[in-house]
């Protein structure tokens, strides 16, 4: 079973309803100490980086994930929940994230492409990666963002995407961590995969 984060910035609906159409029991919970029942965490998440952080802390919900990230569970951060797991991000003010993936969030800066990305972009495998697995290169994901994840270490860089002149990180996964810049739950089949690769892995 995987677990859903509800920390009151996600489009959990959308997520819950794909693993049910997977077939994948899941479950979306407002109470983090209900998380160390599961080994497969997801944390989905719209919105302002610094909203979203405070709330995970105020939740009680950082705790949970980094003790859960400790002991071996697997975690799949999507969107904004992908961003929250690096250090620090610059939307709007510094704010410090949960440092589970050394980093930090950066805005586009474009003069000639319109900023947020929205729609539909190639996601290009940089390693053999788990929540890739039978999904063919170059596929096309959703996208709805306006910063990016600039990883420390291109150890844990799964996928790039090209956007606004730069070749930005669109998927981590490293030593159980998983993360994806796009909406797997929007990405028709492809992004069913991702979510399936994810929950039987």
């Amino acid at each position: 079973m995987v677990f859903i984060a509800d920390y009151g910035a996600g489009n959990l609906r959308s997520v819950l309803k794909a693993f049910d159409y997977l077939g994948v029991k899941a479950i979306v919970s407002s109470d983090p100490a209900k998380m160390a029942g599961y080994r497969k965490v997801v944390l989905p998440g719209v919105g302002a980086f610094g909203s979203a952080i405070d709330s995970l802390d105020s939740s009680g919900f950082t705790e949970a994930v980094s003790e859960h990230v400790d002991k071996g569970g697997q975690l799949l951060g999507i969107c904004l929940g992908m961003q929250l797991l690096l250090t620090d991000s610059e939307e709007m003010g510094i704010h410090q994230g949960m440092n589970l993936i050394p980093g930090s969030v950066l805005r586009f800066k474009s003069e000639t492409d319109k900023i947020p990305q929205i729609g539909w972009n190639s996601v290009d495998q940089q390693k053999e990666s788990i929540l890739f697995k039978g999904i063919a290169d170059h596929s096309f994901f959703y996208f709805v963002h306006s910063y990016y994840c600039e990883p420390a270490s291109l150890d844990t860089v799964a996928a790039t995407t090209w956007f606004a002149g730069k070749n930005f990180c669109s998927a981590i996964e490293k030593n159980g961590i998983f993360a994806v810049q796009f909406h797997p739950e929007k990405s028709s089949g492809a992004g069913l995969q991702v979510l399936k690769n994810f929950a039987g892995c």
